[in-house]
Order: structure tokens, then sequence, then C-alpha cells
């Protein structure tokens, strides 16, 4: 994903640090009389600026045509993030924000954009949090109605209380006899259990079956196989038109392209996939993403995890100038919490 980091002397580390720093800080390009000053190197000015030239050189920093400052690259900040930020443990008031607004109880969709609108309204970006798959979730209830032709209504009651209503299409016709049975048989006997685990079983179970249950069993794999099918994963977003007022992303092509990749969700979530069985914050600057849209921002994740088990993956999406030191924690916190407000929902109730 990314070149080698270059190997840097104290002094050089030093003087990145500060610049960046202060580029996060200020959004100013930072000249060497300002880092004479606040570096904490006992340095001249013009040894300044042949480090800088320097850290210009291997890509590290870059000099804007209307400045005599510096400003760091993808790859600067890149050296920043993995080497040189001490990053801060989020405070108290932050920590007991997402405790409140993520509590468990609450319903699935719920969390899910609270969660990404606490990350936006935190972090002053974008909240982005990728759906659990409802593979992961017990099965508490399903009923089926005819509908006309083949067509069926599947009424899929999950034990986080999400309701969701499929239309699925059978290779027959069923009668309302017979979908009541198929919803008795599944409802006695699946109850509690996770969709693929269900599906596995019941394929298991025909294939056992040699008497008068071989019946019931078919039409239940038939109708079960569509109507708990996982359905297309998605992406909660909130706080898009935070970066309308970025003085980074000021550029109204780059932005509208940013927007386009918001409203189809496709790519957004692809890069979230990416991070699911990474340990711990990922971090992707730039171009990093492989993604066009997404080359003038940084985006950061960390997957959240309920029962020892990945659910999705949460994160921020915003300007390569961002407070890094403040969002990873965040970010990591975020996950966390969220993880542990979606355990109980995992569970089946008791019986």
């Amino acid at each position: 994903m990314s070149t080698p980091l270059p190997t840097l002397d104290p002094r050089a580390r030093q003087l990145l640090r500060t610049l960046i720093g202060r580029y996060i800080r200020d959004g100013e390009p930072v000249g060497s009389q300002t880092l004479a000053r606040v570096s904490g190197l006992d340095v001249s000015p013009a040894t300044i600026r042949n480090i800088l030239a320097d850290l210009e050189e291997i890509g590290l920093l870059s000099s804007p045509h209307t400045s005599a400052g510096r400003v760091p690259t993808a790859q600067g900040y890149r050296v920043f993030v993995d080497s040189l930020l001490q990053v801060k443990a989020p405070g108290e008031q932050e920590l007991a924000r997402l405790r409140s607004e993520l509590t468990p109880g609450s319903s699935t969709q719920a969390l899910l954009g609270n969660a990404s609108e606490l990350l936006s309204a935190m972090t002053h970006f974008v909240g982005v949090v990728s759906a659990p798959r409802r593979e992961q979730f017990a099965f508490r209830q399903i009923d089926f109605v005819p509908l006309d032709g083949r067509r069926i209504l599947a009424i899929v009651v999950f034990a986080d209380g999400e309701v969701q209503n499929r239309v699925i299409e059978p290779q027959r016709a069923f009668e309302a006899a017979e979908l009541e049975r198929v919803a008795n048989y599944l409802n006695t006997h699946c109850t509690g259990r996770p969709l693929a685990q269900i599906r596995a079983t019941l394929v298991q179970e025909l294939r056992q079956a040699r008497d008068a249950m071989e019946r019931m069993l078919a039409q239940s794999v038939e109708l079960a196989e569509q109507a708990l099918a996982p359905p297309g994963d998605d992406v909660v977003l909130a706080g898009q038109t935070r970066l309308m007022g970025v003085q980074d992303l000021s550029d109204l092509d780059r932005l509208r392209e940013l927007f386009e990749a918001f409203a189809r969700k496709r790519e957004i979530l692809q890069l979230l996939e990416r991070t699911m069985r990474a340990p711990g914050v990922r971090i992707f600057i730039g171009e990093e993403t492989g993604l066009a849209p997404l080359d003038g921002v940084s985006v950061v994740t960390a997957p959240y995890r309920a029962g020892g088990q990945v659910l999705g993956v949460l994160g921020v999406i915003g300007p390569t100038r961002m407070a890094y030191d403040r969002v990873i924690p965040l970010v990591q916190a975020a996950a966390d919490v969220l993880g542990a407000a979606l355990q109980p929902a995992r569970e089946a109730p008791a019986t």
C-alpha cells in the first residue's frame, strides 16, 4: 500500500513533527523562522532551511508557490502518523458522551445512526459506520403473507427488535395453510440462532430426513433460503456537509466527486471491508485509499466487535490536515463503546 518510510535523524524528526503539528493547527505554510522559534532546537534558521530542503527532496514536504513556507505531503503525513504522532487519550467528557448516546438496549439502526452522528459532531468531519451483517444476529420470529401469484411477503424479526420485510418468489405458489406450517416449524426449531446456522441446519436435516417430515423440511428450506438470505450491507454516513466548510477541500470539482462517492456508498463500503480484519485503527491518507474521489482526504477506521466477532467498521472521513492525535483515539473509543452496546442485540432473548 505504501513505500518504505525514510529514516530521519533526530533533528529532522523534530522539525517535521513541529511543522506538521503547526500546519494542522493553523492551516498555513510554516517557514524556517517560525520553526526556529517553536521547534525547541538550538539551530539557526539557515540550518533549518537546509533540513527542510532535504525533507522536501525526499517527498515529505512541499512548497506552495505563494509562500516561502512548507506544507506536508501525503507521505509526510504518513511518516507523522506512523512514527512521530503522540496520541492523546479521549477526555472523560468525550467518553461519557459516547456511553450516554450509545446505550445497550437501543435498536441496532439507532445505534449505528447515533455512532455516525457522534463521530461527525465530535470531529467536525464525516462519520461513517458499516452496518453489521444480519447473519450475525439471532433470529426471533418469521411470518409469511401470500401476495399475488407466487410472491410472498416474509416478515423477519431479529433478537435486537429489528423487523425486515422481504418479498420473495419461490418456484411454486404456496397455500396460506402451507405458509403457516412452515412459519410454525421455523419459529419452533430455529428461534435464537443466527441465519447462516439456520440455513445450514435445515439443509443438513433435509438430507437426513426419510419420513413424512421431508416435505415440510423441503418447503422450509425453499422459503428460508430466500427469506433469510443475507441482505446487501449498507453504510451509515453523517455530516457530509461539514466538509463544505473545510479550507483544504475548497475545489468544487473534487468536492462533487467526493459527495457522489458518498451517495453511491459502494466504494466507501469496499474500503471499510478492507479494514474489518485489521486489529485496531487503520489510517488511509490521500491516494492510499485506492479510490480517486478520496485522494484529497484521510480516512481513520476501526472495527467494532461483540462477542469476539467483528460486526462492522466505523470511522471518520476528513481532510488530510486533521488532528490525528485526537481523531485516532476517538474512533477507537467509539468502536469499543458501539461494540459493547450491540452485544445484547446479538443474543437471543431468554425463553
